[in-house]
């Protein structure tokens, strides 16, 4: 999402280091592109351990993209929020996230396309536009984001459990808008909750929220 800011501390990057060794083998075995999702609530990390994924893969010499679930939201964020005050319907992984897009287009990645089109949001202008990923020497496709574990074209699922008291000081340095200190955001994140509590249960690895890395068996 253009105008999004992340900023890997070190603790991202810890737990990429462990986890890229659990899975290089895998990556290199597979025939074909092999993908990843890294799942969570609201200001987790998400980005942050994608991109920190990323940049362990290269150091091995494997090219990676990293897809953001905020790209694939029906609508861009301030209409998106205005949609959910009006309408309390307006939450959730199958009527505000075009997720069934997001899952195709790591298919496309799968089964050999060398590009595929995807929608690109800008925060700050609050618009949706579209870019041309090009997936030339691309070995892993990262996509991030909070129902992400719902996708069906995973190799490995990466789920962050910290809930909202977690996150609030990463969402204080995220400083999107007004979002921290606005009490229907806050209930927003409580049903958020609540909707993927279970999808811990569907990772690989879970990081706990003091960032330990555990390996599901």
């Amino acid at each position: 999402m253009k105008g999004d800011v992340i900023v890997l501390e070190e603790h991202h990057k810890e737990a990429a280091r462990k986890i890229v060794p659990e899975i290089i083998e895998m990556i290199k075995n597979k025939a074909t592109r092999y993908t990843i999702t890294v799942a969570g609530e609201s200001g987790s990390g998400k980005s942050e351990t994608g991109k920190a994924i990323a940049d362990e893969l290269e150091k091995l010499g494997v090219k990676s993209i990293l897809l953001g679930q905020d790209d694939y939201f029906v609508l861009p964020p301030k209409s998106n929020d205005a949609k959910r005050r009006e309408d309390p319907e307006w939450l959730g992984p199958h009527v505000e996230v075009k997720l069934d897009l997001l899952d195709q287009n790591l298919k496309d990645a799968i089964t050999g396309k060398t590009e595929f089109t995807k929608p690109l949001v800008d925060y700050n202008k609050n618009s949706v536009e579209e870019e041309t990923i090009d997936l030339e020497g691309v070995k892993v496709v990262i996509a991030e984001g909070t129902y992400t574990s719902l996708l069906k074209n995973v190799d490995t699922r990466i789920f962050i459990a910290r809930n909202r008291l977690d996150t609030l000081e990463h969402r204080r340095k995220r400083n999107r808008g007004d979002e921290v200190d606005d009490p229907f955001i806050e209930q927003v994140l409580v049903t958020e909750h609540k909707i993927i509590a279970g999808h811990k249960q569907l990772a690989d690895f879970v990081i706990t929220k003091d960032y330990d890395v555990i390996v599901v068996e």
